[in-house]
């Protein structure tokens, strides 16, 4: 159910004041102590921010895919460490629920999650394990209606502040996808441990670590849907989450190109404001056009999601290109500020660091260039 157009809109306007007023002047700070203000996390949490994705009747917004990619444009004009303090819990940390989950799991755990009293982490990657999926080795083995799960998960996005992380972990014997069921994992279990956050390139504010996992007993009522199901799951909420990204991308390209546009109008070389010079035109032009080109891919990908349609080499492409696209905005953005644009004061800098990442996670460019590829050939084209 969308949201009536006033109260989506009034959200919409909310969001971009929030973002304006209250994120950006903070970025630097973030950046500095590498952490977002308690504060600024209990703000968002008032704003429903933790609960877009979750159904109205479990306390979350219930907002369709095509608003909660209005939301994530919003959100990109800024730090995308902000964004990634609620993002878990948004997407790939509740989305396992919401997809597989039974009416009793549901019950306990979507309303915590949407009001933000717990963080959520999805736990696919390991030390071994990243771009094949299908080839976790962490065990999940059976002793009575319990399991016990052994292993570790690298590179896990919020592991510092979550209360709850969906696991993926093998239950059978089969190769690939197909041995691998989805588990409810609460923090205060025993045998649960969680690494010091990577020191890493961008991003900052927004920590990922180690999950170790030792013989941590797993009551059986915590599996998500049946056994071997896990990595159909996993895709699934992959899918909503590249979109996600993918809006993200969106206003952080738009961000830059604003922060470009101002500076170029001020800027003089050769006697006039560098605006005027078509060459810093035509890196605008390109830039422009390429966000143009995301956003419309990733609205219309929502709206077939929404739909009920398969958007899978959609969404794979809209990851794929958006991605893409706001690394080369942020490269071009570097060029026309110049020096400038290589200093930490006017933070394009820190931009160009922050948005490499999105051409990593949730799916490497290349895994979805193998997605969009094989959907397209199984499509005839």
């Amino acid at each position: 159910m969308p949201l009536d157009a006033e109260t989506f809109d009034a959200l919409i306007d909310t969001v971009r004041r929030f973002v304006s007023e209250r994120l950006r002047p903070l970025e630097a700070q973030v950046e500095a102590d590498d952490a977002i203000p308690a504060e600024v996390v209990e703000e968002m949490k008032q704003l429903g921010l933790f609960g877009l994705s979750i159904a109205e009747e479990y306390g979350g917004l219930g907002l369709t895919m095509s608003e909660e990619c209005r939301v994530a444009i919003e959100m990109g004009r800024t730090t995308p460490a902000f964004r990634s303090a609620f993002g878990t819990n948004v997407g790939i940390g509740s989305q396992g629920l919401v997809i597989a989950g039974s009416d009793e799991q549901k019950r306990e755990w979507l309303p915590k999650i949407a009001s933000g009293e717990i963080v959520t982490s999805f736990a696919l990657t390991e030390p071994d394990v990243g771009s094949d999926s299908g080839s976790v080795k962490t065990r999940a083995v059976k002793d009575g209606d319990t399991y016990k799960l052994s292993g570790t998960k690298r590179y896990i996005t919020n592991a510092d502040k979550a209360d709850l992380f969906t696991v993926m972990a093998r239950t059978g014997d089969e190769p690939g996808g197909r041995g691998v069921s989805a588990f409810l994992v609460p923090r205060d279990l025993p045998g649960v441990s969680v690494g010091e956050p990577e020191k890493k390139m961008g991003q900052k504010g927004a920590k990922v670590a180690d999950l170790n996992l030792d013989e941590v007993p797993v009551p059986a009522a915590n599996r998500l849907g049946e056994e071997g199901q896990g990595f159909k799951i996993a895709m699934q909420v992959l899918d909503r989450g590249r979109l996600h990204i993918s809006a993200v991308c969106v206003g952080v390209a738009e961000r830059l190109i604003a922060d470009c546009v101002a500076y170029a109008g001020e800027r003089k070389q050769f006697g006039k404001a560098i605006a005027e010079h078509q060459l810093i035109q035509a890196m605008i032009a390109d830039s422009k056009t390429e966000a143009l080109a995301a956003r419309a891919l990733v609205l219309e990908t929502a709206a077939k999601k929404d739909a009920g349609e398969n958007v899978v080499m959609e969404s794979a492409a809209a990851k794929y290109y958006a991605s893409e696209m706001v690394g080369r905005v942020a490269d071009r953005a570097v060029q026309i500020f110049g020096g400038a644009g290589y200093i930490a004061d006017y933070g394009i800098e820190r931009l160009y660091r922050d948005v490499r990442l999105f051409r990593i996670y949730e799916g490497t460019s290349q895994i979805q260039q193998i997605i969009i590829a094989r959907e397209t050939m199984k499509r005839g084209g």
